[in-house]
């Protein structure tokens, strides 16, 4: 198993120093995330093999938007464990995520997962889509 504390290899966009103390200091899921999640896997009754993929996807409004769901790790993908949520990530979205804090919002405008990417250099009107 590997975790999201090892250095990607990539030309762009480029990653910033990595912090040895472990995966938390490249994303970080806030309490409120960690138990919807956790949430929905039960209610969904997701199996435990199942991990939380993030994943940084061409297309929107922007240029990239966030993609989140339940899938198999592979044996490229970055593997940890997150405020007690199994997450798995590609190392081309990685190099999006990088310092990205995930949480869970309700709100007027309905409920979600948010993400608070300090690489984002703008975002479409919708808030749905980012370029970097």
């Amino acid at each position: 198993m590997t975790d999201l504390a090892t250095t990607a290899t990539s030309t762009a966009p480029s990653i910033p120093p990595i912090d040895p103390a472990g995966p938390e200091s490249l994303v970080k899921i806030t309490e409120g995330a960690s138990v919807k999640v956790n949430e929905i896997r039960q209610t969904e009754g997701i199996e435990a093999t199942m991990a939380l993929r993030l994943r940084v996807v061409g297309g929107g409004c922007a240029g990239f938007s966030y993609d989140l769901y339940f899938d198999e790790p592979t044996e490229v993908d970055r593997q940890c464990d997150i405020a007690g949520v199994k997450v798995v990530v590609d190392e081309m979205s990685l190099m999006y995520l990088v310092g990205t804090e995930i949480d869970y919002v309700e709100g007027l405008q309905g409920a979600g997962f948010k993400f608070n990417n300090p690489n984002v250099k703008s975002t479409c009107g919708c808030g749905s889509s980012f370029s970097v």
